[in-house]
């Protein structure tokens, strides 16, 4: 969230204006808090790199993996329940490694695996919001180069060609569950 008055100004709109308006939103925790229609959980850590077996992970950096890709996000999500209406939507960012056992994705892929079930009692718990897991596929990021140190990855997709994928998602809205985004690759798969 950005403090009040920091954001870019809007046409038409004073700060006046905006200060109005944040008074009047529902407070949480003594934050001024408006309505929310999206909530998006990317924030994500690999772990050490390279990757260790299972049997070598650091456990004080597992705790910090499972801090970070499991407990983070529900923690935002507690926050921000209360603000999402029936028409909000929650996407946790997934990956395939919290499907499929790949040697010394262990770590990671536990903590996404994790996140997929925390998504799945989510959704069952509170049908009334959209509530997703969402593996975008391997990208070329930072992320997925440290976890392939000294290898070339430019093979792998910019993130922003998943873009189109997760809108897609967003705008249909199917049944809460878990999708990857070659579900939603082209309209057909929407409809």
């Amino acid at each position: 969230m950005r403090a009040q008055g920091t954001g870019p100004g809007v046409p038409g709109r004073t700060r006046r204006h905006h200060r109005s308006a944040a008074s009047r939103r529902p407070r949480r925790d003594g934050i001024a808090a408006g309505p929310l229609d999206l909530l998006v959980n990317n924030a994500s850590s690999l772990g050490p790199s390279p990757l260790p077996p299972l049997l070598d992970f650091p456990l004080d950096e597992l705790e910090r993996l499972y801090r970070t890709n499991i407990v983070a996000p529900l923690a935002v999500l507690q926050f921000a329940l209360p603000l999402l209406g029936d028409a909000g939507v929650v996407v946790n960012i997934s990956s395939d490694a919290g499907r499929e056992p790949y040697p010394t994705w262990g770590g990671y892929g536990s903590s996404k695996a994790a996140l997929d079930q925390l998504t799945a009692v989510l959704g069952a718990e509170h049908p009334e919001i959209a509530i997703y897991a969402f593996d975008p596929g391997d990208m070329r990021t930072a992320m997925h180069q440290a976890a392939f140190p000294g290898e070339d990855i430019s093979d792998r997709p910019e993130p922003e060609t998943v873009v189109p994928a997760l809108l897609r998602l967003i705008a249909r809205r199917p049944p809460n569950a878990r999708y990857a985004a070659g579900d939603f690759a082209d309209l057909d798969a929407v409809r």
